[in-house]
């Protein structure tokens, strides 16, 4: 099976167009070499991705037919990735809560139209 259609197939990526760009943009290892969209996955394969700033590496256990769902992921690989590289992205989300609290910054339609609604009020008052 084609790399790119195995990184989509267990749900590395979310689109097949996506998983073909990342491994033409030489983000994707397999056993130490840079793959190409095209090369063939194999079983027992070391695959090394690159995707959030950090290193995500797997060991081929088995070739889906088709695309899995989440549960069915880890019969088909097994997860090799550095437990200091999954820290390392911890702390890269929790570090972009200090700048942006979640859930604050632009008002959403429905908070505009509670705004709106709120100000055509004092629209009636007049000012003397």
């Amino acid at each position: 099976m084609r790399v790119d259609k195995f990184l989509w197939h267990v749900r590395y990526f979310k689109t097949r167009s996506i998983a073909t760009e990342e491994v033409g943009k030489n983000r994707v290892w397999i056993n130490e070499v840079l793959a190409k969209p095209a090369k063939e996955v194999q079983i027992g394969d070391k695959i090394r991705v690159r995707k959030n700033q950090i290193f995500y590496e797997m060991e081929v256990l088995q070739i889906p037919k088709s695309r899995l769902g989440a549960k069915l992921v880890s019969l088909y690989i097994k997860d090799r990735t550095d437990s200091k590289q999954l820290e390392q992205l911890e702390l890269r989300k929790s570090s972009q809560d200090y700048y942006r609290i979640r859930g604050e910054g632009r008002p959403t339609k429905r908070d505009r139209r509670d705004i709106d609604d709120f100000m055509s009020d004092f629209d009636d008052f007049e000012v003397n």
